[in-house]
């Protein structure tokens, strides 16, 4: 017990301290766990020990994650994606397994090379669904693709851990124990074993969509937390169970379980109650992997390993451009679809060991393969780094070859700097009340967009002069400025206070720091991004309350009048003198709390007449 606690321990302290490293660094979380694998391994400090043990227990990790991802997936999604799922999925694996096969079949025979072939045609799970989810890419057109090969590839494992003990071609000491005491179908008739896998699969549709739910039903009843926990870990770990039971692969069964409970009304609490179990088991499986390397074999076969991972990506980044081009995969998504899934997987580690002790393959040839499969998934985070930075340069190359528009000669006396979501909706509020301003955005991605649902907008850097200039800046009566960016705010200020002088300018602010230095350039129409959304809430909060709403409005316009009125009290203290500028604040806050609980006996008009004073005084 000692020791399993001492290991544990080894474990979660190295993810305590790699991780927040790997991500100061700019790398992602997996990369982090795989540089602490190796480090504490026994190529390393040597501070674990039992790794294929503490893998095997942390594969669960791989399940939960998968069931995660069914939760996503509604019945009537998967069914759309089942193009891409059996036809990409099954182009890439068989080509994949054709190609790297015949290349083995140079220096193997028949029946190892096939069993090269198709083991190494398999990509990472774990490391792929990962990456995808930690940047929010994984339900982007790209990410979906992707997804889709993965999940064939975890549907092929079945198959092919049927074939492989036909390519037996040697014959070993039957080793074979099953450390459970589950019943094992393997003995039974082919047919009785499909027709039991077939009731099994069909089991678990049915109590997923009869069964499960009114259990849930009755536990969320007790409101104790606790034990909704306990249910949903025991669902995964059930259905695992009887994955296992009848030799499917329980990443299998969670994933279908996780399906047919998307559309339950229990989807998001056991997203919430399975996740931290899913991240840390994930964790410890990638430590696992890092650990896994023996840098003495790979010193002693060095040009080989290196030789075979090399060939490995190739082949495979080849085929997975080939069919992200037969599939019209978007220009965009085919770079990180090919890059994504051109490693090898996690189920290599376990097919290669089920080759060898079915007398598929020797020891000599599974060892510098698993050595190959694991420095390719060290890789793959990298080469996501790599492609992030390719990515952004490409962007900022297509934004600086993008020529600016050329503004038509117009007699518009508006000018809408930004049309992101602020700029839009006020667009469009112009524009509907008769007003069609001169729209300019420097983001070539969202101008495209924006012009597909017809509107007339412009691309360019609105800071320059001479798009200034023809934007008609010369003759507009008023610049609104919804860019966002404060700095580039100011910088456009400036610009229009030297040249176009007599134009008024009423700038966005992003906050109140924001409108502070946007004053200090003498600009006195000026709005915070969120105050009226804020303070609109605000009112809808204290009618939610039993506040009247008659009352809660009166109360809004009256918070909106001081708060305008404090915000050019405080704005010469801001930076000018720290301590008195919190005297200030504090000062205002209290008196504004008074005000707010006096008895308003005001008459409405008066009221109501705040609107218009507070644009008098500006």
């Amino acid at each position: 017990m000692e020791h399993f606690l001492l290991q544990l321990f080894i474990y979660l302290t190295a993810a305590v301290i790699a991780v927040p490293i790997a991500k100061r660094l700019g790398l992602d979380a997996v990369l982090g766990y795989l540089i602490a694998g190796m480090v504490i391994g026994p190529s390393g400090l040597a501070l674990i020990g039992e790794i294929e043990a503490v893998m095997h227990f942390t594969e669960f990790g791989i399940v939960m994650m998968l069931f995660l991802v069914g939760l996503e997936l509604k019945p009537s999604l998967l069914l759309k994606m089942r193009v891409r799922i059996l036809g990409m999925g099954g182009i890439q694996v068989a080509l994949s397994s054709l190609i790297i096969g015949g290349i083995a079949f140079l220096f193997l025979p028949w029946q190892m090379a096939m069993a090269v072939g198709i083991i190494l045609a398999l990509s990472s799970t774990a490391i792929v669904l990962q990456t995808l989810q930690e940047r929010g890419i994984m339900n982007t057109s790209g990410g979906r693709s992707i997804f889709s090969v993965l999940l064939f590839q975890d549907l092929a494992v079945i198959p092919i851990l049927a074939i492989l003990p036909f390519l037996a071609t040697f014959s070993i000491e039957s080793n074979k124990s099953y450390d459970s005491a589950l019943y094992n179908i393997s003995g039974l008739p082919g047919t009785i074993q499909f027709v039991i896998i077939l009731i099994t699969i069909l089991s678990i549709f049915f109590a997923g969509k009869y069964a499960i739910r009114p259990i849930f039903r009755a536990i969320a009843a007790t409101r104790v937390r606790e034990i909704f926990i306990a249910a949903a870990l025991a669902l995964v770990v059930g259905i695992s169970l009887l994955m296992t039971v009848v030799g499917l692969s329980p990443a299998l069964g969670a994933f279908l379980a996780g399906v047919v409970l998307a559309d339950s009304e229990y989807r998001h609490e056991l997203e919430s109650d399975i996740e931290p179990y899913k991240g840390l088991l994930l964790g410890i499986f990638f430590i696992s992997i890092g650990a896994s390397f023996n840098f003495l074999f790979i010193q002693k076969n060095l040009f080989l390993i290196i030789g075979l991972t090399i060939s490995l990506l190739f082949v495979k980044a080849l085929v997975l451009w080939l069919t992200s081009v037969f599939f019209k995969i978007p220009k965009k998504d085919r770079s990180l679809f090919t890059i994504a899934l051109a490693q090898g997987g996690e189920f290599a580690f376990i097919l290669f060991q089920f080759a060898k002790n079915n007398g598929v393959l020797h020891a000599k040839t599974v060892d510098p393969l698993i050595s190959a499969v694991a420095i390719s998934m060290f890789l793959t985070p990298l080469m996501f780094l790599l492609y992030d930075k390719w990515n952004r340069k490409a962007n900022q190359a297509e934004e600086k070859e993008t020529d600016t528009d050329d503004i038509e000669n117009n007699d518009q006396k508006v000018i809408l700097a930004g049309f992101g979501r602020l700029g839009r909706d006020l667009g469009r509020f112009l524009i509907t009340s008769g007003v069609k301003p001169v729209i300019l955005d420097n983001d070539i991605t969202n101008v495209n967009v924006l012009r597909k649902f017809g509107y007339e907008v412009y691309y360019g850097d609105i800071t320059r002069l001479d798009l200034l200039k023809a934007a008609g800046a010369s003759e507009a009566k008023l610049l609104i400025i919804a860019i966002g960016d404060t700095e580039q705010s100011i910088k456009l200020v400036e610009l229009v206070r030297k040249y176009y002088p007599e134009m008024k300018i009423l700038v966005a602010a992003a906050n109140r720091t924001s409108a502070y230095e946007l004053m200090d350039l003498g600009v006195t129409n000026v709005r915070r991004l969120a105050f009226g959304s804020a303070l609109k809430l605000g009112k809808d909060a204290l009618e939610v309350l039993g506040v009247e709403p008659y009352q809660a409005h009166r109360m809004m316009l009256r918070f909106n009048k001081y708060d305008e009125q404090m915000l050019k009290d405080t704005h010469q203290l801001h930076q000018k003198d720290e301590a008195s500028y919190i005297n200030m604040y504090k000062k205002h806050m209290v008196e504004l709390e008074e005000i707010m609980t006096i008895d308003m006996k005001q008459d409405l008009e008066q009221i109501d007449k705040a609107w218009s004073t507070s644009k008098n005084e500006k």
